[in-house]
């Protein structure tokens, strides 16, 4: 559920942004830089180097005033990517920004910028970024994710399960796209369609401790207790802060008559997350359903 629906969205972006291959940037710069392989490699993220050694990598090539204005542009957008990682939205937000200014037909820095504003919970900036990405490659499924996490974060859910749809028919292989449906689609009321497309997702994510909140919402909602206590007990495995895991836990126990768990599910879920009894409320249950 989305406990924090906030982090819930966050764990989805993960895989909606990935550093540019190494091919992109060497390609988009002249041909003769080979003493620059070093950084763009390392810019690129290459043998899962650290974050700190791909912003390195990044700002050494950038300040060599080489490349061209694309290769540029690419190694802003990846230094923006790592700064995102590494928590630093404001850093990052200036890297795709000037990324964009380089090339402002580069999709990706457009696409980053607004999975940057969402985490940082600029709606309305994020959703103008997104959109333009979207008008620049309207087969970029990773952007419309994005955008579904904005409307998902403004309650739009009808708009989101749109675009978790449009992310799936362009790119059926985007897991983060399955997961988002499952959980738009469980809060809409369409149960059953919501429960195959958590069970897609768990078939080769199965650690994924937000579909399994999202399947236990799904169990909770067809008035299955017991099998909404054992998935939202999986979500708490795998992340044991889960605020929406444990309200939902709390509610599906007091369901089934275990009023002192149910209890100290529904308060340890509270002191996490203040409004999370609200949240619940919009996804049509609530205590004493």
């Amino acid at each position: 559920m989305k406990c924090s629906a906030s982090r819930r969205v966050i764990q989805r972006l993960a895989p909606a942004f990935a550093l540019a291959l190494f091919g992109s940037l060497a390609a988009a710069q002249s041909p003769k830089k080979s003493d620059y392989i070093e950084n763009i490699t390392l810019c690129n993220g290459s043998d899962q180097t650290s974050f700190a050694v791909r912003i390195n990598g990044c700002t050494a090539f950038i300040d060599s005033g080489q490349g061209t204005a694309r290769a540029r542009a690419i190694a802003y957008n990846n230094r923006g990517n790592a700064h995102t990682a590494n928590g630093d939205i404001d850093r990052a937000l200036l890297d795709f920004d000037q990324s964009i200014k380089l090339d402002p037909t580069f999709a990706k820095a457009f696409n980053n910028r607004g999975a940057a504003y969402l985490r940082k919970g600029e709606y309305d900036l994020a959703l103008k970024a997104l959109d333009e990405a979207i008008k620049l490659n309207p087969n970029y499924g990773r952007a419309f994710i994005n955008r579904a996490g904005v409307y998902l974060k403004k309650n739009e859910y009808d708009r989101a399960a749109r675009d978790y749809d449009e992310a799936i028919r362009l790119d059926p292989n985007l897991e983060a796209a399955w997961s988002g449906r499952c959980w738009i689609r469980a809060i809409l009321g369409s149960l059953q369609a919501a429960l195959e497309d958590c069970n897609k997702v768990l078939q080769s994510w199965p650690n994924d401790a937000t579909t399994y909140d999202s399947r236990g919402l799904i169990h909770l909602k067809m008035g299955q207790a017991d099998a909404a206590i054992d998935d939202f007990s999986s979500a708490l495995r795998f992340d044991p802060k889960l605020a929406s895991a444990l309200y939902g836990r709390g509610l599906a126990r007091l369901k089934n008559g275990d009023k002192a768990g149910g209890d100290a599910d529904v308060s340890a879920a509270k002191a996490i997350r203040a409004g999370i009894d609200d949240d619940f409320t919009r996804y049509g249950v609530r205590v004493g359903n």
